[in-house]
């Protein structure tokens, strides 16, 4: 069995649940992470599943409030942090933590292209000024940019960086990032890539972040104790189970419509209502009854 670090386990990226004219829904979101922290699992606030750079602060105080109530201790509440603004940011992620965020995950500035150097500086100058621990997040897919591993490397041994969220969707980046820390006891690999979870956690990863647990999360608890228990055959079973459930909401869909899908899908469990935060929109009835059918039976075995 694998040995755990302080940071470990399955942390979901929260969807984000609103009210029809844009409000936090405060009781679902504590109906939400209720429902995670009874399995052990984790939310991540305002990641890109929870359309963070779409909510505002004051909004991401009332979700991380809300958060922390119904957790109740049970488990740590990761905040993403996202912008173009370094002083924003800065004085966002006090608010959260006054709020009760126990964690900061942070990605990269994205309307510049940067450098390796100005990629570094951005994190360092993060983790000097933020009062709890901060975790690098990278995700190629909003940003267009990928933190280099040797970047990583150096920005991991930062007192006050505790780990990196690696969404990037390829695996012998992933094998690499794991033989540099897979035993390192002071930073944490968690994969943000679903799909390789499985393969993630053989090579030795702490954590994963998977965004079909913001209704399944024992489904990925079961998943996650299996890979660090060394039940590999059920491990990827496992995997392979829910990569099919995880097309559902997101089959010929674009990122933001698959997660309107996953709302649809929030809704039929009772957990929050379909509504999304501008830019993005609820899905055609069409598409959202097509979801409801193909959900339909995983829903209903809950």
């Amino acid at each position: 069995m694998k040995t755990l670090k302080k940071y470990h386990g399955v942390v979901v990226p929260m969807v984000t649940p609103v009210s029809k004219d844009g409000s936090i829904d405060t009781v679902a979101v504590e109906r939400i992470v209720d429902n995670m922290a009874r399995y052990g699992v984790a939310p991540l606030i305002m990641g890109t599943t929870g359309e963070g750079n779409s909510v505002s602060t004051e909004g991401g105080v009332q979700m991380i409030a809300a958060a922390k109530k119904a957790a109740q201790g049970r488990v740590t509440i990761y905040t993403g942090l996202a912008g173009n603004c370094i002083s924003e940011q800065l004085a966002a992620a006090e608010r959260f933590i006054e709020a009760g965020a126990d964690v900061i995950a942070a990605t990269l500035p994205s309307y510049y292209a940067l450098t390796p150097v100005q990629m570094e500086n951005y994190y360092l100058t993060l983790a000097n000024s933020i009062k709890v621990p901060l975790m690098l997040y990278n995700i190629t897919i909003t940003t267009h940019m990928s933190i280099p591993l040797d970047v990583i490397e150096r920005l991991s041994h930062h007192p006050n960086i505790v780990g990196l969220k690696d969404s990037e969707n390829n695996v012998p980046r992933l094998e690499e990032a794991l033989k540099l820390f897979a035993d390192r006891e002071d930073f944490a690999y968690f994969c943000g890539c679903a799909a390789n979870s499985a393969v993630s956690l053989k090579n030795g990863a702490d954590g994963i972040v998977p965004s079909v647990g913001n209704y399944l999360p024992q489904k990925y608890q079961q998943l996650y104790e299996a890979g660090i228990n060394g039940d590999m055959a059920e491990c990827e079973r496992l995997q392979q189970e829910t990569i099919e459930i995880g097309k559902i909401n997101t089959a010929g869909l674009t990122l933001g419509e698959s997660l309107a899908g996953l709302k649809v899908i929030m809704k039929m469990c009772g957990l929050c209502e379909e509504y999304m935060l501008p830019p993005l929109t609820e899905l055609s009835p069409e598409i959202s009854d097509r979801i409801r059918k193909e959900a339909a039976p995983i829903v209903n075995s809950l």
